[in-house]
């Protein structure tokens, strides 16, 4: 064993798997057992204050909806869809119907009615739970499409004129408060026949078919077991050590999504509790002030929402101009400090050990001179901006994207874990994640426990030999493990493309392994832009790199075959507003702001300044041109649910503008 082995051996933290039963009932089961005082759902009520129902009462009541699903026919290996959003009711629904052995297939209400219409007819659901009457609508705009589909719960009460609707086009309609009523009557010898038929569960049996965002064409129904989130839940205390029995999680992510999906069943497997939320930075204020989480998890985009919302309601209301020059002085401090101290201390991802020691050697002296003004700043301003997480934040989770230098590195300097996720949802979904013990930037998170990854020598997306590369070498990253999906449902020939006779699953990015076994991701396989001359380009660094300018709130890069690579820009509208107002710009709408020359200059001195050769970019990444678009990506049309841009339909919908800036 080499040297660099020896220290990591010395240095990686055991895993501690907690032996967990084969299913998610059962794992539910003995939660409700073991705790069944705490609060495991926290939700508003009609008068917009939370509710609370513990372990105990909602496995209750679990046991008692699947009494009522068995008798609407609801058995073993059905497939039954929800199309909802963030709810107590998902979570009882789910487990309800995994109590059963059936199969939930989840999508969220952005969803268009021919995508719905297409999952639940793909997978010949009868029965399906919808969240209100407009995502019932939506089937039966053309219900023609679905001829399977028989039965439709409502979460939120319909009206009799749908539920008439409805029943003329051949579909029952159920009202959920009703199935509640009914599920009280059960028996104590009908729930023990449901707790017996959790038994017959096997860990290898599906427990869900999730659909894919479809960011590169139609949507695949990826197979997830209930080993799949166990083997995960089982090093759940491993991966987040920091959290206690009866810690909250604020739920603001989709649910239906593969990252809170899982986190859902750590919450579980973890003791904590769920509060309900919206990805909303208003919303979700008033609620992280109303629960005071310890946890919350959310996409890049939410993160540098959070902090854009900050700095925005900081310069309105610091009426005190000494107060504000205090505020931006304290912030660069913060962020001089935090480079310091990170790097000292070995919190920034390295590829080697020399390099980790020289960074610690430049280090010293500016951490030194540093930490006392830091820890000054840190009592007069950074400890009263910590309060907007509600006082008790553990840590923020981050997934689902490349996550924003610069929302890093806010809440690095505020002394906030912000841990970067990393995974997909044919691997349930968790590949990689940051430590709250020990949080390094640079990376998306050491391998999870229960994964097993290599990086391989790749060209053009394709691998050139199974043989894993050394540690800082970049190439494609496969991954396998008990949390790799069964497979695509009722797609054998994709599922091969994907998954080898090994069990390992291309996951199409392209990566590098650090010294210490965490994972940076560099770029896209099926991404990559080949321009005219040869030249290849990883469209998300040009991206992530314009997106930090204050003043951009989207970056779609393209140049497929063409001679530049080129940009489609969605201007942060309150920040452009503001410029024109400092500037005395004349405009007559926001769309004529966007074309005055003025602010074009403002994006293009803003696009060179970080697209340039002292950032580490090339000639050919350089931006040659770029359209602004005066409205923001919309989720299920230009981005999917976790808020990441769906480039087929980009290049569709803007096919005019692209062509434009290749034509002139």
């Amino acid at each position: 064993m080499g040297k660099i082995d020896k220290v990591k051996k010395i240095l990686n933290l055991r895993e501690k798997k907690e032996s967990l039963p084969k299913n998610l009932p059962l794992l539910f089961k003995r939660r409700a057992e073991e705790c069944g005082d705490i609060v495991l759902q926290s939700y508003k009520n009609e008068l917009g204050t939370y509710d609370v129902q513990r372990y105990g009462l909602v496995y209750l009541r679990v046991l008692d909806m699947a009494c009522v699903l068995r008798d609407l026919g609801v058995s073993r290996g059905d497939l039954v869809g929800i199309i909802s959003d963030n709810r107590r009711e998902w979570l009882l629904t789910d487990l309800a119907l995994l109590s059963l052995g059936a199969v939930d297939v989840p999508r969220g209400c952005d969803s268009m009615g021919s995508e719905i219409r297409f999952i639940l007819n793909f997978t010949n659901c009868r029965t399906c739970f919808f969240e209100n009457e407009r995502q019932l609508d939506k089937v039966l705009e053309k219900v023609e499409e679905v001829p399977s589909l028989k039965d439709a719960i409502l979460f939120d009460t319909p009206s009799d004129l749908t539920m008439e609707r409805a029943a003329l086009l051949g579909i029952r309609v159920h009202k959920f408060i009703d199935l509640e009523d009914m599920a009280r009557r059960s028996t104590a010898a009908m729930r023990k026949s449901v707790e017996a038929e959790m038994e017959k569960t096997e860990g290898g049996d599906v427990a869900t078919v999730i659909f894919t965002s479809g960011t590169t064409g139609t949507p695949k129904g990826v197979m997830l077991t209930h080993d799949n989130f166990i083997a995960q839940c089982e090093v759940a205390h491993d991966v987040l050590a920091t959290a206690r029995e009866g810690d909250m999680w604020l739920s603001v992510l989709p649910v239906w999504h593969i990252m809170e999906r899982a986190l859902t069943y750590f919450a579980i497997t973890l003791k904590s509790g769920i509060a309900y939320s919206k990805p909303a930075i208003s919303i979700m204020q008033e609620d992280i002030d109303a629960i005071h989480p310890q946890w919350i998890a959310g996409v890049p985009r939410l993160w540098d929402a959070f902090v854009q919302s900050f700095y925005r309601s900081k310069k309105k209301k610091s009426k005190n101009r000494l107060a504000l020059l205090f505020f931006n002085f304290s912030m660069k401090i913060g962020a001089a400090w935090t480079w310091a101290h990170d790097r000292f201390f070995s919190l920034v991802c390295h590829f080697s050990l020399k390099t980790s020691v020289i960074d610690k050697i430049y280090s010293i002296i500016p951490f030194a001179i540093l930490s006392p003004f830091y820890w000054l700043c840190y009592l007069i301003v950074f400890r009263r901006i910590r309060k907007r997480l509600g006082g008790k934040i553990r840590a923020l989770l981050c997934g689902g994207g490349s996550l924003q230098r610069e929302a890093d590195l806010f809440f690095r300097t505020l002394g906030v874990k912000l841990l970067d996720c990393y995974g997909m949802t044919e691997t349930a979904p968790f590949l990689a994640m940051g430590s709250p013990v020990r949080t390094r930037s640079g990376c998306v998170g050491k391998v999870f426990p229960s994964a097993e990854v290599k990086v391989v020598a790749q060209k053009d997306g394709i691998p050139l030999s199974g043989t894993p590369l050394a540690a800082g070498k970049r190439g494609l990253l496969f991954a396998r493990g008990r949390q790799v999906m069964k497979g695509y449902y009722r797609r054998p020939d994709i599922t091969q493309k994907v998954l080898d006779k090994d069990g390992w699953i291309n996951t199409g990015d392209i990566a590098m392994l650090s010294f210490w076994n965490e994972i940076a991701i560099t770029g896209r396989a099926k991404d990559t832009i080949v321009l005219l001359d040869g030249e290849n380009i990883e469209p998300q660094m040009v991206e992530n790199a314009i997106c930090r300018s204050k003043f951009v709130e989207s970056a779609v890069v393209v140049g497929q075959d063409r001679k530049y690579i080129a940009a489609l820009i969605v201007p942060q509208k309150d920040a452009a507003l503001q410029f024109a107002g400092e500037n005395r710009i004349y405009y007559d709408s926001y769309d004529t702001l966007l074309e005055t020359s003025e602010f074009r200059n403002l994006i293009r001195e803003e696009i060179d300044s970080l697209v340039d050769g002292k950032n580490g970019f090339r000639t050919c990444e350089r931006v040659a041109r770029f359209v602004l678009l005066p409205e923001s990506f919309k989720i299920g049309k230009e981005i999917n649910a976790k808020q990441t841009v769906m480039r087929h339909q980009i290049e569709k919908i803007y096919a005019k503008e692209i062509k434009s800036m290749y034509s002139k």
